[in-house]
């Protein structure tokens, strides 16, 4: 039987348990090895034997939706998801304020106001809260329970028991108020409303699954920004004749047209024309490559030189901008599945909430109480278990730690993010603008009997007529002077007339054998122009990647947090080597491809590490997809940006310490948070149980956890970065 890969698109998931379900229904078919993944949405199954249709209707038996992904994604906008789920927030936040005030002060409750609050509160209840009630159904079909169950019969409970009261109890008379009472004597409930409850446990629940869709769909966007970098369309030629026309009708063995400023429609060789092609968008390193007759060339690269004809060999799925989206796809949904913590809990607190809210209404009906005083028991054990502050734990921190992140230049992009920083003590940097400029510079200037200013002058003259990012360097460093006759010749060097001599700056292979010039051979190893006037060497000069002035004291607080640095590139070991000496890197891995980065980081995770990465280009964004902590600079592609986790928008490395130590407080307050919304709840259920705890006061002590929690937030706010972001 054949093996074969199959992607399902999943819709339905609330929380990361329903992944994990889905998952086990899946594995549980013969022949299949399946990994879902709740932030994407997606399923990646490995199968053999079986039918596509099969493994769709396993996640149909599990409770949830499966599709086929459409063939070409980019022909069709992804719907926002988070619009109905705002516009679902914002109309119940509206209707549950005034809920809130009238039943929390006295002077408020007019004549009758209960019957207000009642119309306001309904369609939160009903409405508002319509997904948890939709979610909590299907898993009571399939025997589980999750936070969904006991948010929806907390609503339930604290709604019904409201209607209870207000049509047969005494709470719709007119003239009604509410009282605060911290100790309940047992007596019947009838006189009770409980309204703000049901709203504001849907207003809070609510406000905390946005804002994690708001990060699911941040997600998506890394494979949209790869699909954005190729090309739309072509110049095809065909006997002599050129036609434009969508990328998507080339063909193997098609030739196209690339003239200067156009991308390269799909992967293939050069048949005619020498050009410099710019690749730094795949490849990360900022100097273009020469490319003549015979190079391959690949898609969505930039002719940044002459005309070139290019005869296509990989279209569609085959090129090298395909399999590096499918790499960072592969690596997203093998991403260890991080579960929300309120999540990990339930599947215990759940079950043990609803069995102790079903104990107090048994055991109060067996003794003998009034069947209002035992369901005001069930409701108040419900609603003082219910997760309000919980809900509100995760969120605040985040909200805060992410807003205080931004001022600093840090973008933090959800809470799964936070919980591997604690633990990380690999950081693995990309070279060409992370640790480097990514902008090519004058960095020595070599004169043999002349000045070095009269070199650096000679050599600006003559490059002044060129584009070359060497050029473009030299020429920043020398006002240099008018070049006349000039002359590019592509992989090798120009040539031009400079105050009436001629002069030719380039390779020193190349002047040493096309202009018999005498070149030294002990010159640097790197990026060298040797320079000659009259066929008399003038001296080099050397040209590289300058390193950021914050490097090095980055480096330095990446060790102060407990984190070994090691430089991994594209480049040549000799660049790599210079740069590690500068910033004081010892670890170094160079001549790294795109799959080769994706490698190094697993090869890291199989050696027991846990990794952060840091790059800015789409050669890395694969690789920070599959890393533990994915760390981009802002100055990076949005490729990079996007398949991240932090983004550090000032492009200063220093400020990559500000985010570790930022998401590493950040997630210290959520976990404090979380213990505490817990021990509010869990310390006051036992007087809930016995009757002595009014669902009014219940709410109260919600209502307590969730200000102590923000509170605790907003120590956030004072965190201060030692990097310049």
């Amino acid at each position: 039987m054949s093996t074969t890969d199959v992607e399902l698109d999943i819709s339905g998931m609330t929380c990361a348990s329903c992944a994990t379900r889905i998952e086990r229904k899946l594995n549980k078919l013969p022949g299949v090895e399946a990994s879902v993944n709740y932030a994407t949405e997606k399923a990646r199954v490995r199968a053999e034997g079986v039918e596509t249709a099969q493994l769709i209707a396993a996640v149909e038996a599990a409770g949830y939706a499966a599709t086929v992904p459409t063939p070409e994604p980019e022909a069709a906008e992804s719907e926002d998801e988070t619009k109905p789920l705002r516009q679902r927030l914002l109309i119940s936040t509206a209707l549950s304020l005034p809920v809130a005030l009238m039943s929390m002060i006295p002077a408020l409750q007019f004549e009758n106001w209960q019957w207000l609050a009642l119309t306001l509160a309904a369609p939160v209840a009903v409405w508002g809260a319509w997904p948890f009630h939709r979610a909590a159904a299907v898993n009571l079909r399939h025997g589980a329970a999750t936070m969904d169950t006991l948010i929806s019969l907390g609503v339930i409970a604290s709604f019904g028991w409201s209607l209870y009261a207000l049509f047969f109890g005494g709470a719709g008379m007119p003239g009604m108020t509410m009282t605060f009472t911290l100790v309940g004597a047992p007596r019947a409930g009838g006189h009770e409303i409980y309204l703000e409850v049901a709203a504001l446990v849907t207003v809070f629940i609510l406000a905390g699954r946005y804002i994690e869709a708001r990060a699911k769909r941040s997600s998506s966007e890394a494979l949209r920004a790869l699909l954005e970098l190729g090309a739309t369309d072509a110049a095809k030629l065909q006997n002599g004749v050129e036609t434009r026309v969508p990328v998507s009708q080339l063909v193997v063995g098609d030739t196209v047209v690339v003239r200067p400023g156009e991308k390269v429609p799909s992967d293939g060789l050069v048949t005619a024309g020498m050009s410099n092609v710019d690749a730094s968008m795949l490849t990360g390193e900022s100097m273009p490559i020469e490319v003549t007759e015979g190079s391959r060339v690949v898609g969505a690269t930039i002719n940044v030189g002459g005309r070139l004809e290019v005869q296509i060999t990989r279209v569609g799925a085959d090129t090298e901008l395909a399999r590096m989206r499918r790499l960072m796809e592969e690596a997203q949904t093998g991403k260890a599945q991080v579960q929300r913590l309120a999540d990990r809990v339930s599947a215990v607190f759940v079950p043990v909430v609803i069995g102790l809210a079903l104990a107090a209404l048994v055991g109060w009906t067996i003794a003998g109480a009034p069947w209002e005083l035992a369901f005001t028991a069930a409701v108040a054990t419900l609603i003082i278990a219910c997760p309000c502050a919980l809900g509100l734990a995760t969120p605040t921190a985040l909200l805060v730690g992410t807003g205080r992140g931004s001022q600093l230049g840090i973008l933090i992009r959800g809470p799964q993010v936070l919980e591997q920083t604690r633990t990380v003590d690999t950081i693995v940097l990309d070279k060409t603008g992370t640790v480097t400029t990514g902008r090519m510079s004058v960095t020595e200037v070599l004169p043999v009997d002349v000045s070095r200013d009269e070199l650096l002058a000679v050599a600006a003259a003559v490059e002044s007529g060129s584009e070359h990012p060497v050029a473009r360097a030299i020429v920043a460093a020398s006002p240099g002077g008018r070049v006349e006759s000039f002359q590019s010749h592509a992989g090798f060097g120009v040539q031009g007339v400079v105050d009436g001599a001629a002069v030719v700056a380039g390779r020193p292979s190349w002047l040493a054998e096309q202009w018999a010039v005498v070149v030294p051979a002990d010159l640097p190893k790197g990026t060298v122009v040797a320079v000659a006037r009259d066929g008399a060497y003038l001296g080099a000069i050397v040209v590289a990647d300058t390193v950021k002035d914050s490097s090095a004291a980055a480096i330095a607080r990446f060790r102060e947090l407990g984190l070994e640095p090691i430089l991994l590139t594209g480049d040549t070991a000799s660049s790599a080597a210079r740069v590690a000496a500068e910033v004081g890197i010892s670890r170094i891995e160079a001549g790294v491809t795109p799959a080769g980065k994706l490698d190094a980081i697993r090869r890291l995770q199989g050696e027991g590490r846990v990794v952060a990465m840091v790059g800015d280009g789409v050669n890395d964004a694969a690789a920070l997809a599959a890393a533990d902590l994915g760390i981009a600079m802002g100055g990076g592609t949005d490729a990079a940006i996007a398949a991240s986790d932090i983004t550090v928008v000032s492009g200063d490395l220093t400020v990559v310490a500000d985010a570790v130590r930022l998401a590493r407080r950040t997630l210290g307050v959520i976990k404090g948070n979380l213990f505490w919304a817990f021990a509010y709840n869990v310390a006051a259920i036992p007087l809930a149980m016995a009757a002595l705890l009014n669902p009014l006061v219940a709410a109260a002590a919600m209502a307590l956890s969730s200000v102590f929690v923000v509170t605790n937030s907003l120590r956030l706010r004072g965190f201060q970065g030692v990097g310049r972001g």
